[in-house]
């Protein structure tokens, strides 16, 4: 039954489904549509009508590729009935004390499971931490198909590596994670994703490995960005610049290429707490891994605190200042806003009674304004600003020239931060300008 399943695939007789396409699942869906037949599912409605239209609000294939694309978008659950192999790829994000959110797969797992069918493969991408594939998810499934694993469907895991915005580091040339809860499905799943999978796939030992791979893959960033953030904070009191500190310690041939910045989006600003959270459960408090997630935790109201000092040394008024902050996504050229860090520094400069403005051509500003209840400026009315923060390091920033700058400010000495080092240092201080970096 099983092992005829890659086959009837190749062939068109059995379907693949997606279920959940955003900046993750989207991408997948069309890479496996042009081998196979593919359903792709999500609940919203208005995301499914953009798809069906050939617009693609991710940015991460392009207009062209969706209109072009085979997928059969839907939000019709039923459809689901129709595919034998599906690939789950829902968001799982971090609650408001940092404990995991697993709503969203709960959910994934509760649609699919009324609309499972017998002979079916189940495979999640969604980064959790070890065990919740087999103790969590495999139990939503069974009770909502009244369907037995391991007799009536399978399951395994991969877990996603697409990195949003990126256009080098994509699904096909990234090394793809596989497993499976036996060897024929560890065969199967293997098969099926070296179908779009250029790179090639290693073959995890279990699912439980699998799950935990992908979540130390970015607690080893989180960490590494941590201690650059905390290199970056004694630096700045030593009046030494960082990003000139690691370039003269890049030239060691196994320094590790990492910099200071703001650790927000969907994995590495999240994934830590799942495996903090597996290992409080298990007794064990983590002191690295949470010790540089309340470092980069902490970089918004940093950043907002140097504004301010730098305002103040600028003899400038900071009550009721104006700051016009460029870049609100969680990373550059992209427009996801979840789970951005921007966010903590407009609350802050908020506190201290000056007025943010926020300037981002790539945001989906539909989501920022749901998310946040922010709304954004166009740079062409900015004007009569005491400091500009370039906090998110957009392609579209990188050609602003210093007139161009000049023009957002009004009287007074201009302040400038520039979080990730984007513009050239020396040139605006030589103009004048109070330039501060990470």
């Amino acid at each position: 039954m099983y092992c005829e399943l890659y086959e009837e695939l190749l062939k068109h007789n059995e379907k693949l489904s997606l279920v959940g396409l955003g900046y993750v699942g989207m991408p997948i869906a069309v890479a496996f549509a042009k081998k196979v037949e593919v359903i792709g599912f999500d609940l919203n409605s208005e995301k499914i009508n953009l798809y069906k239209l050939g617009i693609d609000p991710t940015k991460e294939v392009g207009d062209e590729a969706i209109k072009s694309t085979t997928v059969g978008f839907t939000d019709d659950e039923t459809e689901l009935r129709n595919a034998k192999f599906h690939i789950v790829a829902v968001p799982t994000p971090v609650n408001s004390d940092h404990t995991p959110d697993l709503s969203p797969v709960k959910g994934a797992s509760t649609i699919l499971g009324r609309n499972l069918t017998k002979g079916s493969i189940v495979v999640f991408e969604s980064t959790v931490y070890p065990g919740v594939t087999e103790e969590i998810c495999v139990p939503i499934l069974e009770r909502e198909s009244g369907l037995i694993c391991g007799v009536d469907f399978k399951v395994g895991y991969s877990p996603e590596r697409i990195n949003p915005g990126d256009k080098i580091h994509r699904l096909e040339t990234i090394k793809k994670i596989v497993s499976g809860m036996d060897k024929e499905t560890l065969e199967i799943v293997a098969k099926v994703y070296e179908l779009v999978v250029e790179a090639g796939v290693h073959k995890a030992e279990s699912i439980k490995v699998a799950e935990a791979a992908k979540v130390i893959e970015n607690s080893q960033r989180d960490i590494n960005i941590a201690f650059m953030n905390e290199l970056s904070i004694i630096f700045n009191k030593m009046g030494i610049d960082t990003k000139a500190v690691l370039a003269a310690a890049g030239t060691k041939w196994n320094f590790l290429n990492f910099y200071p910045g703001l650790v927000g989006g969907h994995c590495i600003g999240v994934d830590p707490y799942y495996l903090t959270y597996k290992a409080e459960m298990l007794g064990y408090h983590s002191q690295i891994i949470l010790s540089g997630r309340r470092i980069n935790d902490d970089m918004g109201k940093y950043v907002a605190e140097n504004c301010v000092k730098n305002l103040i040394a600028a003899d400038k008024t900071v009550k009721n200042a104006n700051v016009a902050i460029l870049g609100f996504t969680f990373k550059e050229n992209c427009p996801d806003t979840r789970n951005t860090k921007i966010i903590d520094i407009v609350n802050e400069l908020k506190e201290y009674n000056i007025n943010p403005v926020i300037v981002d051509p790539e945001a989906d500003s539909k989501e920022a304004e749901r998310l946040y209840g922010v709304q954004f400026m166009d740079i062409r009315k900015i004007r009569d600003m005491d400091a500009i923060i370039l906090a998110v390091a957009h392609r579209k920033f990188s050609h602003l020239q210093i007139a161009d700058i000049n023009k957002l400010y009004g009287s007074g000495k201009k302040v400038l931060l520039d979080i990730k080092g984007l513009l050239d240092r020396k040139e605006f201080e030589t103009a004048g300008y109070s330039y501060w970096r990470l």
